[in-house]
């Protein structure tokens, strides 16, 4: 394959004009049915937070996300040393008020 038909076949991926940079989430929510999965990305800081980002993937897609985060996360770890899971919060519910 010539260095013209590479650069044809790949996917340009373009940021919206109206997404600003990066959240920080430091909780995360996992919901799904049958047809999809349903993340929320929360910032919490003191007794109060809020949904940084909401993501809805279908289950193919979810699958193929955490492998890939499995495969980053392990490359990370053979790089930099092995990372101790956060502690969660103690006797702290998260939830959402309607």
């Amino acid at each position: 394959m010539t260095q013209e038909n590479n650069k044809q076949n790949k996917t340009q991926i373009k940021i919206a004009d109206n997404l600003p940079g990066a959240e920080y989430a430091n909780a995360m929510q996992i919901n799904h049915n049958r047809d999809e999965f349903q993340m929320m990305f929360i910032s919490i800081m003191g007794l109060s937070g809020k949904v940084a980002g909401k993501i809805i993937s279908n289950p193919g897609h979810f699958k193929r996300m955490i492998k890939a985060m499995q495969d980053n996360l392990d490359k990370y770890e053979k790089q930099f040393g092995e990372i101790k899971v956060a502690d969660a919060p103690v006797g702290k519910e998260i939830g959402f008020k309607g």
